[in-house]
């Protein structure tokens, strides 16, 4: 596993800036968590005890109830990198989520977004 810092960044701290950029779209804390859910299999408590206990992003993922299985038909440029063609799993989960909150903040319908 490669030593990415965002592999040990807290989950918690990244959160807020993921509602933070959805909200600047007029698009809400809900949506966002509704993203997050979609995703992970997380729901609202699970949710709120990985960031209650400062889980960095390889136990928020670790510890995911379930990755979607439609979670491979996410594709896309994040930060000038393909996310379907990442290689590292955890990048590409972290990724996904990213490219999730930025089709939300793109305004993309909820529908779309969750494919």
């Amino acid at each position: 596993m490669s030593n990415h810092r965002i592999f040990t960044t807290a989950f918690a701290k990244v959160y807020p800036l993921y509602v933070q950029k959805a909200e600047r779209k007029n698009r809400t804390k809900e949506e966002v968590d509704q993203v997050i859910f979609w995703l992970t299999g997380y729901d609202a408590a699970g949710l709120q005890q990985q960031i209650d206990k400062g889980s960095d992003f390889a136990t928020f993922f670790a510890q995911a109830p379930a990755m979607h299985p439609n979670s491979s038909l996410i594709q896309g440029v994040v930060c000038g990198v393909r996310v379907e063609t990442i290689q590292d799993p955890l990048m590409r989960k972290i990724r996904q989520l990213d490219k999730l909150v930025d089709e939300l903040a793109k305004g993309k319908k909820m529908e779309t977004v969750l494919r």
